[in-house]
C-alpha cells in the first residue's frame, strides 16, 4: 500500500502556482483601471446610480472589498470573515475617493499575500464561505472573475460619464509578411 502524499506531486504544484499567478495578474490589470476610472470621476459621481436599482462605482468598490476579503482572506487565507454585505451597497458617498481606493489597494495586497502563500493542496481543499461549499480552486477563480465582472461596470460608468474612450485596450501589433 502506498504512502499518502503531504504534498501535490511536482506538475500539480506548477500548475497551481501558474494558476494563482494568473489569479494575481487580474488584480494587477484591473486594480489601475479601476484607480484611474475613480480619478477621473468627482467624489459626486463616484456615488452616482444611473437609477435606484443600479450600483455606483463607489458601491461596486465596497463590494468588491468585501467579496475578496470574504472569500480569499477570510475564506481560505483564515481571518475573521467580518463582512456586512448589505453595507456595500447602502453606501451614499460619506467615502472620499483617497480612503476608497486605499481601502481597494490594501484589500488586493492583503489577497495577493495570501495567494502568494498557499500550497498546492489548498485548491482541492473544501471551504464554507459566503454559505457556499466549494474547493479553494473554484473560490480564487470566482474571485478573478468577479472583480474582472466589476471593473467592468466601473470601466462602463466612467466612460458612460466621461463620453470619451478610456484607451484601456491596447491590442499587439500585427507584422505585415513580406
Amino acid at each position: 500500500m502506498p504512502t499518502p502524499r503531504k504534498t501535490a506531486p511536482q506538475g500539480h504544484s506548477q500548475i497551481a502556482k501558474l494558476f494563482l499567478g494568473e489569479a494575481q495578474a487580474t488584480f494587477d490589470r484591473y486594480l489601475p483601471r479601476i484607480v484611474r476610472c475613480l480619478g477621473m470621476l468627482s467624489q459626486e459621481e463616484i456615488w452616482w446610480r444611473p437609477n435606484a436599482v443600479s450600483n455606483s462605482a463607489g458601491n461596486i468598490v465596497l463590494h468588491l472589498c468585501g467579496n475578496v476579503r470574504q472569500w480569499i482572506i477570510s475564506g481560505i487565507g483564515g481571518a475573521p470573515d467580518i463582512r456586512v454585505r448589505d453595507k456595500e451597497f447602502s453606501e451614499r458617498g460619506i467615502i472620499p475617493r483617497g480612503k476608497l481606493v486605499a481601502r481597494l489597494r490594501a484589500t488586493v495586497r492583503e489577497t495577493c499575500r495570501v495567494l502568494d502563500s498557499l500550497p498546492a493542496e489548498t485548491l482541492t481543499r473544501k471551504y464554507a464561505i459566503q454559505g457556499y461549499h466549494v474547493t479553494g480552486l473554484y473560490a480564487v477563480f470566482h474571485v478573478s472573475e468577479h472583480f474582472s465582472h466589476h471593473a467592468g461596470q466601473i470601466l462602463y460608468l466612467t466612460k458612460s460619464i466621461r463620453g470619451k474612450d478610456l484607451r484601456f485596450t491596447r491590442l499587439p501589433a500585427v507584422r505585415k509578411r513580406n
